[in-house]
């Protein structure tokens, strides 16, 4: 249970009031060392199919949460699925002798039982009818093969933000694709530290790079010109969504950065234009000149995140100065 003494918030030392379960000053969560521990166990117990139990483990951490956040609605809800999985655990011990009668007909009475949830859980109709659209679009625009690819790389983007979410122990929704416009993964960050919601933001990036590293590596391997245009496509496309401007990645990364940081970002993406020739290094550069002067810089320094900001930048240019070509194009 949340202690009843005043203590100081483990992230910016912020004095917090008795009984607080979020920081006012920096919103991370007070109790979030044993939330972790909580999550951790609950999972394992989940692992091992003793759904009851991991229950009880998730609604343990209800008192360290505000009550109507996000996380507390995401703990009450997977709290009831998990009591749910319980009692269908405990039907499946009584199909299972079911099962041993049918004999050769058991896989397949076992499938058609599981497969209209299997089928709901793992395809979500608002994420396929937007991703379908997104290629139709982009196959439309550039062709079949260069469409979808650059499609794909759009979705590992943004399965790499998915993920980052997912694996905190967070609320997040599949990716939505807008065509012409981008994709977005909806979660909900209300307690979320500004470390956290930077690193998930980064991880978007990150995920790009990789993408983008493999088609560098087919184009290496093949010789085929429409890996190195996918590369370098994938490449610039991730280094714009890292001007630090409202909306994209960048925006939310740089605001745990604090002024002698956003100037390292400055001249990081000026160095990286001239020496790289690539001037998309610039409009980086530009924003983030423009956040020097802003009024949401903080008062400690977050050298993670700088180092991963600056870490991404560089490993997208040097994708992107292996490829034959300039900018953004196709073959």
């Amino acid at each position: 249970m949340p202690t009843s003494v005043t203590q100081n918030c483990k992230a910016c030392s912020y004095e917090l009031a008795a009984g607080s379960v979020v920081c006012p000053q920096c919103h991370a969560l007070v109790h979030a060392a044993e939330l972790e521990a909580l999550a951790a166990t609950a999972k394992a117990l989940e692992a091992q199919h003793q759904f009851a139990q991991a229950r009880e483990q998730w609604l343990k951490a209800l008192p360290f949460l505000p009550e109507n956040s996000a996380q507390a609605h995401w703990v009450r809800s997977n709290a009831g699925k998990l009591e749910l999985a319980a009692r269908q655990a405990g039907a499946q011990q009584s199909r299972s002798k079911w099962a041993n009668k049918l004999g050769p007909l058991a896989p397949i009475a076992i499938v058609l039982a599981k497969g209209k949830t299997l089928f709901l859980a793992i395809f979500k109709l608002k994420f396929l009818l937007s991703l379908g659209a997104f290629m139709a679009f982009y196959w439309t625009a550039y062709g079949a093969k260069f469409g979808v690819g650059f499609a794909a790389l759009v979705l590992i983007h943004e399965m790499g933000h998915y993920i980052d979410i997912k694996r905190r122990g967070l609320p997040a929704e599949m990716p939505v694709f807008l065509p012409g416009l981008g994709a977005y993964v909806r979660w909900q960050a209300l307690g979320v530290s500004g470390h956290t919601r930077a690193a998930v933001s980064l991880a978007g990036p990150l995920a790009g790079w990789i993408a983008s590293l493999a088609c560098a590596a087919i184009w290496w391997k093949t010789g085929n010109g429409l890996w190195a245009a996918l590369a370098r496509a994938g490449a610039w496309l991730n280094v714009l969504n890292l001007i630090p401007v409202w909306l994209l990645d960048g925006g939310q990364a740089v605001l745990v950065l604090n002024k002698a940081e956003r100037i390292v970002l400055v001249s990081t993406c000026i160095a990286l234009a001239f020496v790289l020739g690539e001037s998309v290094y610039f409009l980086v550069a530009a924003g983030a000149a423009w956040r020097v002067f802003t009024k949401d810089i903080p008062a400690e320094p977050n050298r993670a995140i700088t180092g991963y900001f600056v870490g991404v930048l560089v490993s997208l240019g040097l994708v992107m100065w292996l490829m034959p070509g300039q900018g953004f194009g196709h073959p």
